[in-house]
């Protein structure tokens, strides 16, 4: 890579990054407040990040083009994360749920590294050695830190769901469409869900349906675009760790305008996995050249 373009390849890194963290933000926001019910949220969300890419790909391309026998793991995976994500949040702190969701991210990409048979030196290693202790340590029973081992369930099985959907963008080779049509397609599980399960208690408020807008329209979907341009330029394992910034980003956010409290624990884990992620990123090799 020249100069130039690492740097816009790292400018884009990082706006997918914060757009990932503030999902979090916003969607505790919306259920915090009462504003939005979480299966309402979730349907909002990809509903209004579908027609955000439809538009942004007919403006491109003056065509719109929907496949129906490719992409449906990708998009099934997109909405497992997407209602596993919002129900976990009833009952789980935006700094902390974060952490959860993107560490388990963080082991699922090692293990598909691992598949890949990906070269892993001995630093890379001790950074994820390390930053999966401090996930131990957040998540140890503690008397002072307590945590919703149910709502906990649920955001890793979020975080499997997100893990599986970046392997699977590592593919993409049109990550507009790509991103367009796993949005469009996972309404059809959302519709799904709504027919097994009869969410009861469903509300929206005007306040809940512009979180899930912005959250949807800007954050989701042209973050996830973002994340697929980048997504082919990565290793799995490297992909993995620099998620983790995600959480760091979440928790200094919900500190100062969700009014979450820093924990000893969580500041220290924190810290844990922040030092991991950094001897990880810093160890050769960690970007393919393609």
């Amino acid at each position: 890579m020249n100069q130039s373009i690492n740097t816009k390849f790292i400018f884009l890194i990082l706006i997918s990054l914060l757009f990932l963290g503030l999902n979090s933000i916003f969607c505790k926001l919306a259920l915090s407040t009462n504003s939005i019910d979480a299966y309402s949220f979730t349907f909002f969300r990809l509903f209004f990040g579908s027609i955000t890419l439809i538009l942004i790909y007919f403006y491109k391309t003056k065509k719109i083009s929907i496949l129906p026998k490719s992409n449906w793991l990708s998009s099934f995976m997109l909405f497992l994360y997407a209602i596993c994500f919002s129900y976990s949040f009833l009952d789980i702190n935006a700094g902390l749920g974060t952490l959860l969701l993107f560490a388990v991210v963080q082991i699922v990409m090692v293990v598909f590294s691992l598949l890949y048979k990906e070269k892993i030196n001995l630093q890379k290693i001790i950074g994820i050695l390390l930053a999966l202790f401090g996930l131990v340590y957040l998540l140890y029973p503690k008397e002072s830190f307590e945590v919703s081992l149910f709502h906990a369930f649920l955001m890793i099985i979020a975080g499997i769901a997100w893990a599986i959907y970046s392997v699977l963008g590592k593919k993409s080779s049109d990550a507009l469409y790509n991103t367009m049509d796993n949005f469009t397609k996972s309404l059809v599980f959302v519709g799904i869900f709504y027919i097994l399960f009869l969410p009861q208690n469903s509300f929206v408020t005007i306040n809940g349906l512009l979180l899930a807008f912005i959250s949807g329209s800007v954050t989701s979907a042209v973050g996830y675009v973002l994340w697929y341009m980048v997504l082919p330029k990565m290793q799995f394992i490297t992909a993995g760790i620099i998620q983790l910034f995600v959480p760091i980003i979440s928790i200094i956010i919900s500190i100062i305008f969700l009014n979450e409290s820093l924990t000893f624990t969580l500041l220290l884990s924190t810290i844990i996995i922040f030092a991991g992620i950094i001897l990880t990123i810093f160890s050769k090799k960690n970007i393919n050249n393609h």
